[in-house]
């Protein structure tokens, strides 16, 4: 007697709600991060707009994790991959519009495209944006900042779409915005913002981006397979002087490098898993505590799982 086939279980997008965006299972996530490594998502979702991501979120079944990525400048995904879905905001949602000095952005905008156009238009304030390889999304989640500047000085108010779907307002006050922080719940996801600028010669301010760039070349492992600065400058202290006091410039584990470059960098070069990253990271964090005394806190945002979690 032949054994009864067991039915196959249905995939988690087969309980996701119809979309207008791009809906796809078992997404590599590698290919969207600076790193090039991580596992795979459950299902990705790109919206369409961003009333195709609040109908999205208000049909989602509660109990589905909802994660949301921007260009994955600053972010480590583990090598067991990312549970649930992950949302990706695309061209749709990255449209910048200037009306005299007020600046309406999508989040999905490239912060060097958005300080750019900007300059081009003669507007001054967003020149430090150019030093920073990601979206505004992600600027305005960890008030990201550059060369004496960040996003709170130029923020008039922002948008956010929390897991129900609903649509908030929310001005800086709001946030609790401070230094590479952000109060808003972890589960809200910013569509745009309006910005501040403020009129300028634009010679001066193609000078000072070129400046900003020149200097971020020449100081920083761009052309490397890396994620950004790796932690936050603890209060009174540079981060990389730290790094670099404890012994950890050109350290290794695996395919990983702590950069000869700058220090606060990490980078994958060639064969390098997260979980080479993450544990050479933590090795740093514990040679910097050993030495000084201080605790590193990660700027890199790390998700998903580790490789063979709760097989």
């Amino acid at each position: 007697m032949m054994a009864a086939e067991v039915p196959a279980q249905p995939h988690l997008v087969d309980r996701l709600p119809a979309v207008r965006g791009r809906l796809s299972a078992d997404a590599p996530m590698s290919q969207f991060t600076w790193f090039r490594v991580g596992g795979p998502a459950e299902a990705m979702f790109r919206p369409a707009d961003e009333q195709d991501l609040c109908d999205f979120l208000a049909g989602c079944p509660e109990d589905v994790p909802v994660t949301v990525i921007g260009v994955a400048s600053n972010l480590l995904i583990r090598d067991g991959g990312v549970r649930g879905v992950v949302i990706r905001l695309g061209r749709p949602c990255a449209e910048i519009k200037i009306e005299g000095d007020r600046v309406t952005v999508g989040a999905a905008a490239l912060d060097i495209t958005l300080a750019r156009a900007v300059g081009a238009a003669g507007l001054t304030g967003l020149e430090f944006l150019v030093g920073i390889p990601g979206t505004l999304g992600g600027g305005l989640r960890m008030n990201a900042g550059a060369y004496g500047s960040e996003i709170k000085d130029v923020l008039i108010e922002a948008r956010a779409v929390d897991r129900s779907g609903t649509v908030h307002v929310l001005t800086p006050d709001q946030m609790d915005l401070g230094y590479r922080h952000c109060g808003v719940p972890e589960d809200w996801i910013f569509t745009g913002a309006e910005l501040r600028a403020r009129p300028g010669d634009r010679q001066a301010i193609e000078a000072r981006m070129a400046e900003i760039a020149a200097s971020r070349t020449s100081t920083q492992p761009v052309r490397s397979r890396t994620g950004g600065s790796t932690f936050a400058n603890p209060p009174g202290a540079k981060a990389w002087q730290l790094i670099d006091q404890a012994g950890c410039r050109g350290l290794r584990r695996g395919g990983a490098q702590v950069s000869e470059m700058h220090t606060n960098f990490l980078i994958n070069t060639g064969d390098a898993t997260a979980a080479d990253l993450e544990g050479l990271g933590e090795e740093v964090r514990r040679r910097v505590r050993e030495q000084s005394g201080i605790e590193l806190r990660w700027e890199i945002r790390r998700i998903g799982e580790a490789e063979g979690a709760g097989a």
